[in-house]
């Protein structure tokens, strides 16, 4: 059962919103939460602790507050958010490294919670249409946030087999959505005229915001259960949710679209690597029988019902033009149909 928990990311909007909803729970007797900078936000009874979790430091924290239960929520998505890409891998790679040690030594940590993600998958025209718990990806994240997860489940897979006594549970999230959170995926889709992959129409999972604070708590204070996925019921894909999001489409043959998302991050608009690219044009599919057979977890928002709560508080694409999303993309949806057409009849 945990009594003191030490929270990393909680400067970050979902690690302050898992704070404040443990918060709670009163079996909970202390929440300590840690970053290198100070929340602008709310993270209710945890007590801050400005400390990097590169530094060994972070160990005498641990040894100091007799802490049990370690959540670790500081795998950053997307290099923008730290400054850059240099920054992002050193806090996601050197950071978790240096965290794992100190649990290592500790002798009151009894269970580690590591928020995760889906792009430990990777995404290809190869894949399975449902990755469960089991499954290596067809084709490893070669870039960015994907790559980083990848390294990151594999020092927790040492740290387990180093301490066998820590319980460990690793939630592999789908894109997280809603209202208040920032990703590349939110951004993506909040651009005036969203860039798709020409003859593609990837489907997509995601998970609200709310939910995945929900999950992350029930993995705090229920049974450990290693490796979940956790999504919310159901597929969009990128043209449907582009007509939710109201936004014009932009059809660009897949080798163009790395150019458009180089102008897009160089802008500041968006944030994509390659990966995200390639996760645009081909999805990919979670198998959530293990969320519900085994952790015991029901989302509350379907994958739809988590976009439209995300879609709902988009601005216009054009201020005072309600429609234009519609039209522009049944217009190029239709010239995309048209060219299509045109392959498969020059195709032998």
């Amino acid at each position: 059962m945990a009594k003191v928990v030490l929270v990393t990311g909680v400067s970050r909007y979902l690690g302050g919103l898992y704070a404040r909803r443990l918060s709670a729970d009163p079996s909970i007797e202390r929440i300590l939460g840690v970053d290198v900078v100070p929340p602008k936000h709310s993270i209710g009874r945890a007590e801050f602790v400005r400390a990097d979790i590169r530094n060994p430091m972070i160990g005498r924290i641990m040894a100091q507050a007799a802490v049990d239960t370690v959540v670790h929520m500081n795998v950053i998505a997307t290099p923008k958010d730290t400054g850059g890409r240099v920054t992002q891998k050193e806090i996601n790679v050197i950071g978790t490294m240096q965290l794992l040690a100190a649990c290592q030594k500790s002798e009151s940590v009894t269970r580690l919670v590591v928020k995760s993600s889906a792009a430990v998958y990777g995404s290809s025209p190869r894949d399975p249409a449902m990755f469960s718990e089991d499954m290596n990806p067809k084709t490893l994240p070669r870039t960015g946030f994907g790559k980083d997860s990848v390294e990151v489940e594999g020092y927790v897979r040492g740290f387990s087999r180093r301490r066998p006594d820590v319980e460990i549970t690793m939630l592999r999230f789908a894109n997280v959505v809603g209202p208040s959170i920032h990703t590349a995926i939110t951004d993506y889709f909040s651009l005036p005229v969203v860039p798709v992959p020409l003859g593609f129409d990837a489907r997509f999972q995601f998970v609200h915001e709310n939910d995945a604070t929900a999950a992350m708590i029930l993995a705090t204070t229920g049974p450990a259960v290693g490796i979940v996925n956790v999504a919310g019921d159901g597929f969009l894909t990128v043209t449907q949710c582009t007509a939710i999001a109201r936004r014009p489409i932009l059809p660009l043959p897949l080798a163009a679209a790395g150019v458009i998302g180089n102008v897009v991050k160089r802008s500041g608009l968006a944030d994509f690597s390659s990966d995200q690219l390639t996760f645009l044009a081909f999805g990919r599919g979670l198998d959530t029988h293990r969320m519900r057979s085994v952790f015991g977890f029901e989302p509350h928002y379907s994958t739809r019902a988590a976009f439209e709560d995300y879609a709902s508080h988009l601005r216009p694409a054009v201020p005072g033009v309600e429609g234009v999303g519609d039209v522009v993309s049944d217009a190029a949806g239709g010239t995309a149909a048209a060219i299509a057409r045109v392959f498969d009849r020059i195709q032998p």
